[in-house]
């Protein structure tokens, strides 16, 4: 049936996301080599962290090397011991779980809700009854979508609990006017080489407690003490970021508002060419946030899947007039040279995390997903992996590339 809509593939790949770079990256760059500042200190980390205190409200920032090392010195800074359990995200990228585990804390998964694709209020109520000592919450805003933070820091609250805020993807995007990575005790973002602005890699740090701070900015750097020598009484990591890596977000910095508007661009264009099918995009709060739209994703409606089955490495369907899948729709975009992706794989479906505690709003997760793959309860994480796709949201993708693409996944529900 696709062969007769006579549609080549694309000669140059349509990628999710890929970097988006402008030229002044180089220049920052050029002057980290020519004036020799290629360590972790250097002007460039100066200004980055500067720039985003700025422009993102809070006091504080350190410019790590990772996304995944900010998150690992905010668990580290709220004292999570080995055997401590640690409330986490479910529905997200594994590097905001893994961090606890480095600590040798234990993550108890939070399912999530529909209406943001994001940590569920209910089920994190549901798990302080469960496990009332639990004092540190994991929280990321899946695919540059704020949380319920209102109802999320609400539940914290009552608990005496701290958020740990993981906007590696959702840097830029707004919950009531507040950027995120200001929801948090302590907050983290993400210049990975995918991102919304990149740096290829490295992270940030960000906090109001200038305690906190200066403790990430010692560990970061191998923990060394204020002495002449090499003087260590604690543990420290090789954590800093460096100057020339500095040099590239800040290129990347003045363009953040321009991705976003593309992005937005991108999603929006999906909205409309796809509202005939019986799918949604992913869901946002358009009264109390503003996402970055960093990836378009959609799902399909349970009434309208074809058969559709995953292992932990392949998938399979049957293709059914009128009906499609998140499988099929991948499969066919991958034919004609354009790359999406499926919804992150629950944490508590992850073959590492298979012991691990998992709530849902009505309690113990674990008793209740054969019951969901037998249709008869819900795992909402698990339901929005097994409908959900995130579709080719690069920014370079041109309104005619995303057209076809459009077309394409028409053609899947004929």
């Amino acid at each position: 049936m696709l062969k007769s809509l006579n549609i080549s593939p694309f000669e140059k790949k349509i990628w999710l996301a890929s970097p988006t770079m402008h030229g002044e990256e180089l220049e920052y760059m050029r002057e980290a080599f020519e004036t020799n500042w290629m360590s972790t200190v250097g002007p460039n980390i100066d200004a980055v962290e500067k720039e985003f205190t700025k422009y993102i409200g809070r006091k504080y920032a350190v410019a790590l090397s990772s996304g995944t090392s900010a998150i690992h010195l905010a668990i580290k800074l709220a004292e999570v011991k080995p055997g401590d359990k640690v409330f986490c995200s479910d529905l997200t990228f594994d590097a905001t779980a893994n961090p606890i585990k480095y600590e040798g804390g234990e993550a108890v998964f939070i399912d999530t809700e529909y209406d943001t694709w994001n940590m569920d209020p209910k089920a994190l109520e549901k798990a302080f009854e469960i496990y009332p000592q639990v004092k540190v919450v994991v929280l990321a805003h899946l695919y540059g979508t704020p949380a319920k933070m209102d109802e999320i820091k609400s539940i914290c609250k009552q608990h005496d609990a701290i958020i740990v805020e993981d906007a590696a993807e959702s840097l830029g995007a707004k919950y009531k006017g507040v950027e995120t990575g200001n929801l948090g005790k302590f907050s983290i973002i993400s210049f990975n080489g995918n991102k919304i602005i990149t740096g290829s890699t490295g992270g940030m740090f960000l906090t109001d407690d200038l305690k906190a701070a200066n403790k990430v900015r010692k560990w970061s750097t191998q923990a060394r003490e204020d002495a002449p020598w090499y003087q260590h009484e604690e543990l420290g990591y090789n954590y800093r970021m460096s100057n020339l890596i500095a040099g590239v977000v800040r290129g990347q910095f003045p363009y953040l508002k321009e991705h976003i508007e593309q992005k937005k661009n991108i999603y929006m264009r999906y909205k409309e060419g796809l509202k005939d099918l019986p799918i949604s995009m992913n869901p946002y709060d358009e009264v109390n946030s503003e996402p970055n739209f960093w990836l378009s994703c959609l799902i399909v409606d349970k009434d309208y899947m074809c058969k559709q089955v995953r292992s932990d490495k392949e998938a399979l369907y049957k293709s059914e007039p009128g009906k499609s899948c998140p499988t099929e729709i991948f499969e066919v975009l991958k034919e004609y040279n354009a790359e999406s992706r499926p919804i992150w794989k629950p944490m508590h479906l992850q073959p590492f995390y298979r012991m691990n505690p998992f709530i849902t709003r009505a309690g113990n997760g674990r008793a209740n997903t054969n019951a969901y793959i037998a249709g008869e309860t819900e795992d909402n994480g698990l339901d929005i992996y097994h409908r959900g796709l995130c579709l080719p949201s690069d920014n370079k993708m041109t309104p005619k590339d995303q057209d076809i693409i459009i077309e394409l996944i028409k053609n899947c529900f004929v």
